[in-house]
């Protein structure tokens, strides 16, 4: 996979792509209360990708997959990327799945439980942690999200992140100074490998 961008952090990667995938065609359909959203929403997809770890110590974006699955509820869609990247320059067995990466298109947006159960799938497939420079990390999910109430994004607004074993979600927003803050944006219980409650923050 020539060309595939390599990060030196996770936290790097992540403002990376966040604005590279709301950049795409139809990714964001802005509020759900201003005027001709249901058309937007109609024409919007989310786009999907895995950041992986490589043998040399770096972090890989895989390609981007456009929405496969044609359910959808109200303001949630979903976008199934394959379970394993191909990526010549490594051994397929040396690859190291980290996170799921998505965008939401309408806003305001949140994880949902459909997200988590992929989040749970996954940890299935690839296992709970990754093993990389920076220590033990957990694998996650992570919701893009942008604020434009037009469905035009204009960049990055933020994103959801919930990583394996942890009991909150949160929420990632740049201040006016573009410093990035955390804030609690749910709770999660697990009562199995595959059984968890959900609560998010109002």
């Amino acid at each position: 996979m020539p060309g595939t961008p390599l990060f030196e952090s996770a936290w790097d990667a992540l403002l990376a792509v966040c604005p590279l995938i709301l950049s795409q065609r139809n990714a964001t359909a802005g509020n759900a209360a201003a005027a001709n959203f249901d058309v937007r929403w109609r024409m919007s997809k989310e786009c999907c990708a895995w950041l992986y770890y490589v043998p040399d110590d770096r972090y890989a974006l895989s390609k981007l997959v456009e929405s496969s699955d044609a359910t959808r509820s109200q303001f949630e869609q979903g976008c199934r990327a394959p379970a394993f990247v191909e990526d010549s320059r490594y051994p397929p067995n040396s690859l190291k799945y980290l996170y799921f990466l998505h965008d939401h298109p309408a806003t305001p947006t949140h994880l949902s439980e459909r997200d988590l159960a992929a989040l749970a799938k996954m940890v299935r497939i690839h296992g709970g942690y990754v093993e990389t420079k920076a220590g033990r990390l957990p694998i996650g999910i992570v919701a893009f999200f942008s604020e434009g109430t037009s469905g035009n994004s204009a960049g990055c607004d933020g994103f959801y992140e919930y990583t394996y074993g942890s009991t909150e979600v949160v929420r990632w927003t740049p201040d006016a100074e573009g410093h990035w803050r955390r804030t609690r944006a749910g709770s999660v219980t697990w009562d199995s490998e595959t059984e968890f409650r959900f609560v998010p923050t109002r």
